[in-house]
C-alpha cells in the first residue's frame, strides 16, 4: 500500500517499495519549514507508521539545503509547533500544544526513519535531523546550532537530543557558541554517521533503508522502542519490558520463518505477523 499524495507541493512523497521517501520541498527557501509543511510532515510520518507495508522512511531535502529551520514569517504569524495554521490570536497554551507537531510525532513513531542530509540543518531543521535514527550526510551538509543568534532556543527537542547524542560539554559548545560544524566535524563528534559523495546520497540512504526493510519489522520496530524507553528507563525495568515483548515475538510467524531460513541458508521472507 503506496502513501496518499501530499496535499502540498512543499512537501513530495514517494513510495519505493517498503520504503517511504518524503522530500522537504521549498528549495529557493533552502527548505524552511511552511505552517502547511509542518501538518503535512506530520501526517505522512504517521501514516508511514500506521502502514504495515512500509518498514523505513528516508526524510530529505531537495535543492542545495536540507531545511533552513522553521519559516521565520509562519513563526511571526503566531504558528509554532504545527496545530492550527490560522489563529496568532489563540492562547497561549494553544500556542504550545505541541503533540502533532513533527518534532514528537517523528520521535514516537516506531519505523526507523533514516536522514539523506543533502545540505545545512539549521534551527528546527537540525532538530528534525537529529531526530532521524541515522543521518547520512552529503559533503556540503552542515549542523547549525544557532537559535542563540536568534534570542530563540532549541525548542523542538534539541537540548533533550543533542547531550544526549554528543555529550554534555560538546552539546554546551555547538549552542552556547552558536556554532555552525561542517560534515566532517559533525561526523568526528557523532552528529552522522557517515560522508557520501553527493551523488551516492540518496542510493545510500535507500541501501539502507531497503536492508532495514529486509529484517522482521516487528524486531526492528520493537527494538526502536525499547531503545527509546530506555532512555527513562532503569536496567532492570527495561529488561523486564523487553522480556513480554520476546515472549510474543516467539509465537509470531516471523520468528518460524527466521528459524527456518537460518536452517535453510536462504534470506528469510518476512510478512510483519
Amino acid at each position: 500500500m503506496a502513501l496518499s499524495p501530499s496535499k502540498t507541493e512543499e512537501l513530495l512523497v514517494e513510495q519505493r517499495g517498503r520504503v517511504a521517501v518524503i522530500t522537504l520541498n521549498r528549495p529557493d527557501r533552502y527548505n524552511a519549514i511552511s505552517r502547511d509543511m509542518l501538518n503535512e510532515l506530520s501526517e505522512k510520518m504517521v501514516e508511514a507508521n500506521k502502514d504495515p507495508d512500509t518498514r523505513c522512511i528516508v526524510l530529505t531535502g531537495a535543492g542545495k539545503g536540507f531545511c533552513a529551520g522553521l519559516d521565520l514569517i509562519g513563526v511571526g504569524e503566531g504558528n509554532i509547533g504545527g496545530g492550527d495554521t490560522k489563529g496568532g490570536n489563540r492562547p497561549a497554551r494553544q500556542l504550545f500544544d505541541l503533540r502533532d507537531a513533527p518534532i514528537n510525532v517523528m520521535w514516537n513513531i516506531d519505523t526507523p526513519i533514516v536522514c539523506a542530509l543533502n545540505g545545512p540543518a539549521a534551527g528546527y531543521g537540525m532538530d528534525v535531523a537529529l531526530l532521524c535514527d541515522m543521518r547520512i550526510a552529503a559533503p556540503t551538509a552542515k549542523m547549525a546550532a544557532v537559535t542563540a543568534k536568534r534570542n530563540v532556543v532549541p525548542e523542538s527537542g534539541g537540548t533533550w537530543l543533542l547531550p544526549r547524542l554528543i555529550g554534555w560539554g560538546k552539546a554546551a559548545e555547538l549552542y552556547y557558541r552558536a556554532r555552525t560544524v561542517d560534515a566532517e566535524e559533525s561526523l568526528s563528534m557523532g552528529l552522522i554517521n557517515t560522508i557520501v559523495p553527493a551523488d551516492e546520497l540518496m542510493d545510500t540512504a535507500m541501501q539502507w533503508a531497503e536492508e532495514i526493510a529486509d529484517n522482521a519489522p516487528l524486531a526492528v520496530q520493537t527494538t526502536k522502542r525499547m531503545m527509546r524507553m530506555g532512555l527513562e528507563e532503569s536496567y532492570d525495568t527495561a529488561v523486564d519490558h523487553l522480556m513480554v515483548h520476546l515472549a510474543g515475538m516467539f509465537q509470531s510467524e516471523d520468528f518460524k520463518e527466521g528459524v527456518q531460513a537460518f536452517l535453510e541458508k536462504r534470506k528469510p521472507d518476512f510478512t510483519g505477523r
